[in-house]
């Protein structure tokens, strides 16, 4: 039997769920947008040697940048859960029997998304609370800085649940000297707290979209729960991150988000990987129905009552022209 194709859909996404089979995607990962009322932004600078430039680097040289290319969208949901719960209800549907959720947000909504997800998915499937920590970006001053995300995991059937613990790359012991030199060489399966660095500003993996995921973390999920031919689904593509795991590890994807600068990231990245990357689909989005033209009810015209009390008006005075 032939695998599914592989599918890159530009349109809404709790248009397009409703079109995806039952049972279809052993993994579904989502990152949505984390409601930080910010407008989130990347940006493509070429930084140059320049006398006057507004940069100053190593030993006072100075150097000037230009930017290249820019994107950035708003942050900010009024009803964030609203906005989530029929998307995860579709996430769930979709979802084989054995197949794994990764929900990526960050503190400021964890919570809560926690306990709507328990509702949808039943508590009682929750697998993981994935802590991926960094250091890098601002520093608060009055407070601890903020330096992690939450990946929050769910089976669809925790009695069915499929993982792979021995496809996921292994990291080294924090105190080696505590165990065997065996155990030492051979590493230990990460924890629930996973340290790795955010996409390089400089590196090739960057694509310059917002809040673009390192393919690092994603690949782990990957490996670990999902079989190579499997299917997997990202409704928030973002810049695709998901599309290129699978792709480079024998797997299936499919795509879906709304913005066109993310379709264009998505495009170019998977052909660069994908020599046979799916043409963009586009479900149509409704049009938004103007408000029918009213014509402003006429007006009559005003008129003025003299005031029976009011003295007579003034006389005009003679003209000092004449004579």
């Amino acid at each position: 039997m032939a695998a599914p194709p592989n599918r890159i859909i530009r349109g809404e996404n709790l248009k397009v769920l409703p079109t995806l089979g039952d049972g279809a995607f052993q993994m579904v990962y989502i990152d949505p947008p984390f409601n930080t009322g910010k407008r989130q932004t990347a940006r493509t600078l070429k930084i140059q040697p320049d006398d006057g430039g507004d940069r100053i680097g190593f030993a006072g040289r100075r150097y000037a940048s230009r930017l290249l290319a820019g994107s950035s969208y708003v942050d900010e949901f009024g009803d964030y859960l609203a906005f989530l719960e029929p998307r995860l209800v579709q996430a769930r549907r979709v979802l084989a029997a054995s197949g794994t959720l990764y929900f990526h947000i960050d503190y400021r909504e964890a919570h809560y998304c926690k306990l709507l997800l328990d509702e949808v998915f039943g508590r009682e499937n929750f697998l993981n609370e994935i802590i991926w920590a960094y250091d890098y970006g601002a520093r608060a001053t009055r407070r601890w800085p903020a330096k992690h995300d939450t990946i929050l995991v769910y089976a669809r059937d925790l009695a069915a649940n499929y993982f792979d613990a021995a496809e996921v790359d292994r990291e080294p012991y924090m105190a080696p000297g505590l165990v065997t030199p065996e155990k030492a060489a051979r590493g230990k399966l990460p924890t629930d707290v996973w340290w790795h660095t955010i996409v390089s500003p400089t590196g090739r993996e960057k694509t310059g979209y917002p809040t673009q995921k390192p393919e690092g973390i994603v690949r782990r999920m990957v490996l670990a729960s999902s079989r190579p031919g499997d299917m997997c689904l990202d409704f928030f593509a973002g810049s695709g991150t998901l599309g290129a795991v699978a792709a480079r590890h024998g797997r299936g994807y499919v795509l879906v988000d709304e913005s066109t600068a993310a379709i264009k990231v998505i495009t170019a990245r998977l052909a660069a990987i994908d020599p046979d990357a799916p043409a963009v689909e586009r479900i149509p989005q409704p049009r938004r129905r103007r408000p029918p033209a009213t014509t402003p009810p006429a007006v009559a015209p005003l008129e003025v009552t003299p005031d029976a009390g009011a003295p007579p008006p003034r006389a005009a005075p003679p003209d000092s022209a004449a004579g």
